[in-house]
């Protein structure tokens, strides 16, 4: 079985849970499953800028990413973010390997509009590298900065990177672990499965907004790309990788 695991929000800011999520995750990949693992670092991007006294933009949701902007993705997310994550499956015993979506053009993207600077939509994804990494044991960490032909770096939501990747590489699940418990109804119950349809009003009638509504847009997208099961669940509960691959209700599942 192939999972692709996409980590977000404080999940990655406290050296706890990313310990904890770590040591779940290396559980997994020893029963035999190949797991990649896709992350952000919003919350560490915002703070870096602010010491800096760098004002953070956001045009529907994405980071207005400037020249500096960009300096800091590469020195947060592709730096400090993924090597702090990495640290956390070495100590827990895991061989991973930190790679960014440039590394051997594993995610190629194009500029999503000139107001957004160099945030970069996924164009496509180039599954050889992190092949090669699964066949001898490795659990690839990604950070989510992808690149272009002429070597651009782009600034790429994380969601829309860990479909991109997912889609590639043909796994057989993916699991948005999040800081909420899964996604609200009318009735700001969580749902437990949401159709392709019922996410599509769900957004319509603003329902779900701003990061969720990013999530699900990206779940659909994965389930018509042929990703087989979407869910979306709350990081922060112990256990959640194996209640999760084991079938247990939790978060909202996601159906074509």
């Amino acid at each position: 079985m192939k999972v692709l695991i996409k980590l977000g929000g404080t999940l990655l800011d406290c050296e706890i849970s990313r310990r904890r999520l770590a040591a779940e995750i290396g559980a997994l990949v020893a029963t035999g499953t190949q797991c990649v693992v896709v992350h952000g670092g919003g919350k560490q991007m915002t703070r870096f800028l602010a010491e800096r006294g760098i004002e953070s933009r956001f045009v529907n949701g994405l980071r207005v990413t400037t020249p500096e902007v960009l300096d800091a993705v590469l020195k947060v997310l592709a730096g400090s973010v993924n090597r702090e994550l990495v640290g956390a499956f070495i100590a827990d015993g895991s061989r991973a390997v930190g790679i960014s979506g440039m590394d051997a053009l594993t995610t190629e993207a194009e500029p999503m509009s000139e107001e957004l600077g160099a945030v970069g939509k996924p164009v496509r994804s180039d599954p050889s590298l992190l092949r090669t990494l699964l066949a001898h044991a490795y659990v690839p960490i990604v950070a989510c900065v992808a690149g272009d032909r002429n070597g651009r770096f782009y600034n790429v939501n994380a969601d829309q990177m860990a479909v991109a990747v997912a889609a590639a590489l043909e796994v057989d699940r993916l699991f948005f672990l999040t800081d909420v418990p899964g996604v609200r109804g009318r009735d700001q119950q969580i749902c437990d499965a949401l159709t392709s349809s019922e996410c599509t009003t769900l957004i319509r009638e603003e329902v779900v907004t701003g990061g969720m509504r990013a999530k699900l847009e990206a779940a659909m997208d994965a389930l018509s790309r042929g990703v087989g099961q979407v869910v979306i669940a709350p990081g922060a509960v112990e256990g959640i990788v194996h209640q999760l691959t084991s079938g247990q209700p939790i978060g909202t599942r996601l159906v074509a």
